[in-house]
């Protein structure tokens, strides 16, 4: 408010000089009168002087509001991302997010603080000039109304077809950032598949795309000063000729022309500026319906009117579950099918299958990280979406297949799981987890530094790591995601032992690819594209259930992995 405020008293004071300098002219100068000269120099003085403090003021007053402004886009942006479930993360590319929460937010700032300025200044500049040139001489003002439409037409025609290229513009932007953000946090398998070449190639194709629609846009936008130039000549030679003979016939006086010249010239560069606004306005229309595609995008996941915050117990039901990823018809394939079991509270259950099989898709429907397509998924004796989201997700401890660990100390990645956890929890979470044992030959202990991504612990360490963090949120279920799979098969087995003696009262679901992870299980889910083909013991399974039978052939005699010999279609 107060931007629009000052920079109006700005363009009056500016618009105002002209006149005065007019009078100074005619009255002072032409017949030589230095007191008047004098008078009228000190009005112009003092009229500048406050033209440059009320700019100023302007100034400082759009730097706030801009920046202010982008402040509360990201932070919009961001709050909302953060409610996201993973099928609204799916319609959204990292690299995406990253360009609407960066370069889209900055291409806003600068429009809104030169719209601020600008839509002030311009128009009322240029309405205010044209008054003051009927004021002076309603006979020359034609001149500047007849460039006005050229001017206008033209620029028109410039910036509708500079629009169209930069919607085009930020699509390019996600590719380049795409291609960056992939190189980088996969830099050491190029390096290791030496595939330099390849990515630069690929990072050229995009900044290249980028590049030809900058320049084509750019181009077109270069237009404009050519035709400004060619307006504001043909309005000076067009008033100087008439100018002339007006003032020859003595309807007209030196110091009014010059104004006038001045008047014409503001009155051009205000539409050169309402130009630009234009151009900035439609660049930035593009990255403000990507801003606000994030901003208004409702989460598929809520927390029901009247939610439950307590989880009884940690029973688990599947009832006739079907699970697609895409909704769209054509490309809709079914990772769960008809999916019915029960999980008693405290039982421990194993769940194997090939690649591709649905074992990741199935626990993430039990913290309602995705809601089945049909059925129902039941938790603690009531269905998953009767409950508040924090509440479950909370009594639902899960370690994903990709251990994610962040910048800081061991302590600070493992509060992740608590933040009000002792030490001595920290450490009680670390020995079940047998992550105590490398951490406590670290120089720093629980206070070494995790550099980000945790580059400078090893796999099976990170996994230990991020189920001792799981651990501490003392769940009720227990979600270890191939959690182990780095790590070898004594420290597998000491973890699985030290799970089943410390945690008999959890619910422990361990999604593996080797049967030796999981045949100590009370009962075992095994799945094959979707479906369950069995739910026993290891023993019975063995009798009974023929992929069961296969797999643990296949292993017994390589000690390998299922996927390795049969494969999966993930």
């Amino acid at each position: 408010m107060l931007t629009p405020f000052f920079t109006a008293l700005e363009v009056v004071m500016d618009v105002l000089i002209p006149y005065v300098t007019a009078s100074l002219i005619d009255k002072g100068i032409n017949v030589g009168d230095m007191q008047q000269v004098y008078y009228y120099g000190a009005i112009m003085i003092g009229m500048a002087f406050l033209s440059l403090g009320f700019g100023i003021l302007a100034g400082r007053c759009s730097a706030y509001a801009s920046t202010g402004f982008a402040a509360n886009l990201r932070s919009a942006m961001y709050l909302n991302i953060q409610t996201f479930a993973f099928s609204d993360i799916d319609k959204y590319s990292t690299s995406g997010l990253v360009t609407r929460l960066t370069t889209d937010v900055n291409s806003l700032q600068n429009a809104y603080q030169q719209i601020l300025r600008v839509t002030v200044r311009a128009p009322f500049r240029l309405l205010l000039s044209i008054l003051m040139c009927l004021v002076i001489d309603a006979r020359l003002s034609f001149i500047f109304l007849v460039a006005l439409v050229v001017l206008s037409v033209s620029l028109y025609q410039i910036i509708s077809r500079v629009a169209r290229l930069f919607q085009q513009v930020f699509v390019k932007y996600d590719e380049l950032n795409r291609s960056v953000q992939e190189n980088v946090a996969a830099i050491r398998v190029v390096k290791a598949f030496v595939r330099e070449d390849y990515e630069n190639q690929k990072f050229a194709r995009a900044a290249e795309g980028l590049y030809r629609l900058y320049v084509k846009a750019e181009s077109l936008m270069a237009l404009n000063h050519p035709v400004m130039n060619m307006v504001v000549y043909g309005c000076i030679i067009a008033l100087s000729w008439m100018g002339a003979h007006y003032i020859v016939g003595g309807t007209l006086t030196t110091g009014e022309l010059t104004s006038l010249f001045t008047y014409v010239m503001s009155i051009l560069m205000s539409l050169m500026m309402l130009s630009m606004i234009f151009v900035m306005l439609t660049q930035s229309a593009a990255s403000a319906r990507r801003v606000a595609e994030v901003i208004e995008e409702k989460a598929d996941i809520n927390n029901p009117a009247h939610a439950v915050t307590e989880v009884k117990d940690g029973s688990v039901e599947f009832r006739g579950v079907r699970f697609d990823y895409s909704k769209e018809e054509k490309h809709r394939r079914s990772a769960l099918y008809n999916i019915s079991f029960s999980i008693r509270s405290g039982e421990t259950v194993g769940v194997i299958g090939g690649t591709g099989s649905g074992k990741s898709t199935l626990i993430n429907l039990i913290s309602r990280l995705y809601d089945p397509t049909k059925g129902e998924v039941w938790v603690g004796g009531r269905p998953v979406k009767d409950y508040d989201l924090t509440a479950l997700r909370t009594a639902v401890s899960v370690v994903l297949q990709q251990n994610i660990l962040f910048s800081g100390t061991i302590l600070d990645n493992l509060r992740w799981g608590r933040p009000d956890a002792t030490l001595e929890e920290c450490r009680q979470a670390c020995r079940l987890a047998c992550a105590d044992e490398f951490i406590d030959q670290m120089p720093e202990g629980y206070h070494t530094h995790i550099e980000q991504g945790g580059t400078n612990v090893s796999g099976g360490q990170k996994q230990r790591l991020c189920i001792a963090r799981a651990l501490l949120k003392n769940p009720q279920i227990l979600v270890l995601d191939d959690s182990t799979s780095a790590c070898d098969t004594a420290t597998d087995a000491k973890i699985r032992q030290a799970l089943h003696t410390q945690l008999p009262q959890m619910t422990k679901l361990i999604i593996a690819q080797r049967i030796l992870s999981v045949r100590d299980c009370d009962r075992i889910l095994v799945l094959d594209n979707g479906a369950v083909t069995g739910f026993d013991t290891h023993e019975q399974l063995l009798k009974t259930n023929a992929l069961y039978q296969e797999i643990n052939a296949i292993q017994s005699e390589t000690t390998g992995d299922f996927d390795a010999k049969k494969g999966g279609d993930a």
